[in-house]
């Protein structure tokens, strides 16, 4: 039986592994997928405190050594569910384990289109964060789809720095408040293209344009672009937990900065709980603090 069970290996989880094997508590950490999450798409992060420059799968790799050589154990599984009690065991589709705290770090995917050859393009012309990488298109041409808050939040960022900013939405209007819709339209180099949806991708190796297609009579058009920021919503991945967990009306884990989830011994850590910033900085503290509360649960019980 393990003290602390992380469930994800994204910043949130192996931080959170990290801070409490250095508490010299036993630790698993279960990944299903990819160790470092989301960041791993990003091929230059500059971002990140102590690093000028590294790729998101650098710093990926730094992470898990950082955590391997502290002492913890991996698995790489999808954990399924989690029985709760004062052991709660983490029941997974290789096997059961326990643990006397549960850290639940696992993060939120990026809604997709859902188009031939995206995944091809992540990294190579398609972008999910204009804070992470609006600077690589400073005086160049890029592209938003979505046409709610957070879109039109990243499109009036990336007007700072682009020299040509398209907004791609399929209905007919903006679904973002009004005030931000207003700053869109404000800004001479954001252009806003309604009732359009994106239908495919194309260059060889890097995005350099897609097809659009009207929805009104299903014409066809193209258009250049050096980038595309999807910002159509998040998934956040915590289904699987809803029996210990509270979660909102989206699906995230409704936790404060504490960490502390709904039952006694399981808290929440990173993207997958609610919160307004995002970023692999915020992700860490999630992880130190929930970490550190899970030592004290742990401690409290002996």
């Amino acid at each position: 039986m393990y003290d602390i069970i992380v469930i994800g290996g994204g910043p949130a989880g192996l931080t959170a592994a990290l801070y409490a094997r250095r508490a010299n508590k036993s630790v698993l950490v279960i990944e299903k997928a990819t160790f470092g999450g989301q960041i791993t798409f990003s091929p230059k992060v500059e971002n990140i405190p102590g690093f000028i420059q590294l790729t998101g799968n650098e710093f990926a790799d730094k992470l898990v050594e950082q955590v391997l050589e502290q002492g913890a154990d991996v698995e790489l599984c999808e954990a399924l569910s989690i029985k709760d009690g004062d052991v709660k065991t983490v029941v997974t589709d290789s096997g059961e384990f326990e643990g006397k705290a549960v850290i639940i770090s696992t993060g939120a995917k990026h809604r997709m289109l859902g188009l031939e050859n995206e995944h091809k393009y992540v990294g190579e012309g398609i972008s999910f964060c204009a804070v992470c990488d609006g600077a690589f298109y400073k005086g160049k041409t890029v592209g938003v789809v979505g046409g709610g808050n957070s879109a039109l939040q990243e499109a009036i960022l990336l007007s700072d720095l682009a020299e040509k900013v398209y907004v791609i939405q399929d209905l007919d209007f903006l679904t973002g408040e009004k005030k931000l819709a207003e700053q869109v339209y404000e800004k001479e180099n954001i252009e806003v293209i309604t009732g359009t949806r994106v239908t495919a991708f194309t260059g060889e190796t890097e995005l350099d344009g897609v097809e659009l297609t009207k929805t009104a009579d299903s014409s066809v058009s193209h258009l250049s672009v050096d980038g595309l920021f999807i910002a159509i919503g998040l998934i956040p991945q915590n289904e699987a937990f809803a029996n210990v967990i509270t979660l909102d009306e989206r699906g995230y884990a409704s936790a404060d900065e504490s960490c502390v989830a709904g039952a006694n011994g399981i808290f929440v850590a990173g993207d997958c709980r609610t919160k307004k910033i995002r970023q692999v900085a915020t992700a860490a503290a999630d992880g130190a603090v929930a970490a550190l509360a899970a030592c004290d649960y742990v401690d409290s019980l002996k």
